[in-house]
């Protein structure tokens, strides 16, 4: 029956990743409050994992989406010859840029991951980041201007590596990535829709490689997999696939006709009852001695 819960809870697990991966809000603020009710009969470093490699799931879903905007190779460009005329070079140089942009956080993710775990892994942190950026949101989108770029093909290198330093500030918890990236490159000049998109392609080398550097640690450190372990991971991954075709159709098309001010009104909301739960559990319902 505890297998039942488990997998219910996996569930969960999956539509909070899948929903709040791509929506600018903080899929690690809503983890800290999924996890004040929902409590797994798993260790706490299979958790430690599973809150991750949950991620590959939402990868997939961008792969899926946007393959053809993704896919390098052709049988013939029609402008080359020999070996050339194999690649879609516009495509190239887009996966070229989004490298560049992933460079700086993949290295210091390989650094700073178990201390970033350990030091700001916490309410305080996460609560006031999500603040924080709410605001940003909301001063950014109260500003007059228009767009430089508003095309994949379009953006530069510039760009690119000025967005890849707010993937950095993304390390922090509470920050969101895709909010951290998407507020980097309005302030660089793309559109919505653009910035979106470029997000979302981030994605999927930073997430991969997060998921995979969590993976071979858990591994490394003694883990081993239960049937239900895998059966649990395996339900939240597809779950959050799933969620995640329907958040990303959601997004792309809200932004065509909407700012991003009503997203950041809600990560102040939501920053306010994450603070105000770690308020009561640290003054108010402390445990006797």
């Amino acid at each position: 029956m505890e297998l039942v819960f488990d997998l219910l809870r996996s569930v969960i697990y999956g539509v909070i990743e899948g929903i709040t991966e791509w929506l600018p809000i903080s899929s690690t603020g809503h983890m800290i409050l999924a996890e004040q009710v929902l409590q797994f009969s798993f260790s706490d470093e299979f958790m430690s994992m599973f809150r991750v490699v949950i991620q590959l799931g939402a990868i997939l879903a961008v792969v899926v989406l946007y393959f053809k905007k993704l896919w390098p190779f052709c049988r013939d460009n029609g402008r080359d010859s020999g070996f050339s005329r194999h690649f879609r070079w516009p495509v190239v140089r887009l996966w070229c840029k989004i490298l560049v942009s992933c460079l700086p956080a993949a290295v210091l993710g390989l650094l700073l991951d178990d201390w970033l775990d350990a030091h700001l892994y916490n309410s305080i942190v996460v609560a006031l980041m999500l603040i924080l950026y709410g605001i940003a949101f909301i001063l950014i989108e109260r500003r007059p201007r228009v767009p430089a770029t508003t095309k994949l093909s379009r953006i530069t290198y510039k760009q690119a590596v000025l967005v890849g330093g707010w993937q950095v500030l993304a390390m922090i918890p509470g920050t969101s990535r895709s909010g951290a990236t998407i507020v980097g490159g309005l302030l660089c000049g793309m559109s919505r829709p653009c910035a979106s998109q470029f997000t979302f392609f981030l994605a999927i080398p930073v997430m991969a490689g997060a998921s995979g550097l969590k993976l071979v640690k858990y591994l490394a450190g003694g883990g081993v997999f239960t049937a239900a372990e895998v059966a649990a991971l395996a339900v939240g991954c597809l779950t959050a696939f799933l969620v995640s075709m329907a958040a990303i159709r959601f997004l792309m098309n809200y932004v065509k006709k909407h700012t991003f001010t009503a997203f950041g009104w809600y990560r102040i909301a939501l920053g306010v009852v994450v603070l105000g739960i770690w308020a009561l559990q640290t003054f108010v319902f402390v445990p006797s001695l």
